[in-house]
């Protein structure tokens, strides 16, 4: 079976009747965690977009509260696990804002509370993640840019 590409797709889409989408988003989200989590975003969180950022801060709290302080193998696997968690919910929104205010509340965290800080690959993640946010911001609004320029400084 071949696949077909976002344009194919997205033509046969609209030669669907309107009464047959509903059962094929369902169907879609059947098959795999990540596509349910999507949907339910843009069914639930995409008209709150500040509620959602909420809902993820708390998430990423949990998520650092469970790293584990016992190696620095086991607090890079949880931190990682946690960026992880962090970009996808990043994905779902799609806004480069969501993208900006949840990587900076995650190194707010990382600084923190992450143990072993002087590890170099613990190090190495969180330098990353300032690099890109670096990155991200310059692609905003430029009033938008200086509030979280300021804010990537008190992280520096």
């Amino acid at each position: 079976m071949t696949k077909a590409s976002i344009p194919e797709l997205r033509r046969a889409l609209g030669n669907v009747p309107s009464a047959l989408l509903p059962d094929l988003c369902l169907r879609l989200a059947r098959y795999k965690k990540e596509n349910k989590e999507l949907l339910s975003y843009l069914l639930f969180d995409a008209d709150d977009e500040p509620g959602y950022i909420r809902n993820v801060k708390s998430e990423i709290d949990l998520h650092f509260r469970e790293i584990s302080h016992a190696t620095p193998y086991l607090a890079k696997k949880g931190i990682r696990k946690t960026l992880a968690f962090t970009n996808q919910r990043i994905r779902y929104s799609g806004q480069k804002r969501t993208e900006v205010e949840l990587l900076i509340y995650f190194c707010q965290r990382f600084r923190k509370e992450a143990p072993f800080r002087h590890n170099i690959t613990i190090k190495n993640t969180y330098q990353r993640q300032l690099q890109r946010i670096k990155k991200t911001i310059a692609s905003l609004h430029e009033d938008l840019q200086f509030d979280y320029s300021e804010e990537v400084r008190l992280l520096e």
